[in-house]
């Protein structure tokens, strides 16, 4: 996996005209407030992470210190400041997860993929990360890939999930039991 810090970065052309759009939401004197929307693109547009140009490239954008922007980078666990797989997995550790069976969902993975939590396969195809809260507690244990949550895992579904993925293939997104928001499972319509 190519980690190289690249010496410079520009928006895309559709990116700078959607970056002008963005910016343009917000008072005069306040376009800071859209360092969160700017920094996801620039990470969207370098293939899943951030590099320091990019966050540079947004601070200029914005007229704010650079400092300003690597904190903000480096403070949400939504960016990713070194290179990714093409599926970045974070497994949520935190109390609801961990009391329904998290611990399993994570050693399932591991074992699956043959790497820890902070890891990359070598084919650069799947990054573990963990991280607290992914804000679904209800369908715990539950894991983010890329943008799409799974809920209501078991080690069977993470299995499936994950072989689904390495073929090339969109696995089923939500709950793998059936349940919908907090109704009884399989009961929710």
């Amino acid at each position: 996996m190519n980690n190289a810090q690249p010496k410079s970065f520009f928006f895309t052309p559709e990116n700078e005209a959607e970056a002008r759009k963005v910016i343009a939401k917000y008072p005069a004197g306040k376009q800071a407030s859209a360092m969160l929307p700017l920094l996801d693109m620039a990470q969207r547009q370098h293939g899943g992470w951030l590099p320091s140009a990019a966050i540079v490239y947004v601070a200029g954008l914005l007229s704010v210190a650079e400092v300003k922007a690597f904190e903000v980078a480096s403070f949400y666990t939504m960016f990713n400041l070194e290179p990714v797989g093409k599926y970045l997995i974070q497994l949520c550790r935190t109390t609801p997860c961990w009391l329904k069976g998290g611990e399993d969902i994570a050693r399932t993975c591991e074992t699956r993929l043959g790497i820890k939590a902070g890891e990359t396969t070598p084919d650069g195809l799947f990054t573990i990360k963990e991280v607290e809260c992914l804000g679904a507690c209800v369908n715990a244990p539950v894991m983010q890939i890329n943008d799409d949550m799974y809920e209501d895992l078991s080690p069977d579904s993470v299995m499936r999930i994950l072989d689904d993925l390495a073929a090339g293939r969109q696995p089923k997104v939500g709950s793998q039991t059936g349940c919908c928001g907090s109704c009884a499972c399989g009961k929710g319509e």
